[in-house]
């Protein structure tokens, strides 16, 4: 079966990095456009970054510049990587197959001030 699995979070400073994997089952990430979404407490879940199997992105206006979405096929793992952290990007980070209802457990992140 499809499996998705988040690592790298943690706890960092404002203007900290941090990169996020998501270790993939199978040809998943090369045959399909993922993404990255993340949910504070008490909010929706938003979507922060997309890929394609083709490699078009897209980001949320507040990461652009700051995050970077990027895969490796033959790890079959999709990565976020995030630079200049601010504490509103806190939250816990999750793998998406953008065609279906199929998530990771999720990451946290927290950026402390």
């Amino acid at each position: 079966q499809v499996q998705l699995v988040e690592s790298g979070g943690g706890l960092v400073q404002a203007g900290g990095s941090l990169r996020l994997s998501c270790a993939a089952s199978g040809s998943i990430v090369s045959i399909n456009a993922m993404g990255w979404y993340r949910q504070a407490p008490g909010k929706q879940r938003e979507l922060v970054a997309t890929i394609t199997s083709g490699g078009s992105t897209n980001y949320v206006d507040s990461v652009k510049g700051r995050f970077t979405i990027f895969r490796d096929n033959a790890k079959n793992t999709v990565y976020l990587q995030m630079n200049s952290l601010k504490p509103e990007d806190t939250a816990v980070y999750f793998c998406k197959i953008l065609q279906m209802d199929f998530w990771g457990k999720g990451t946290l992140v927290t950026v402390s001030s």
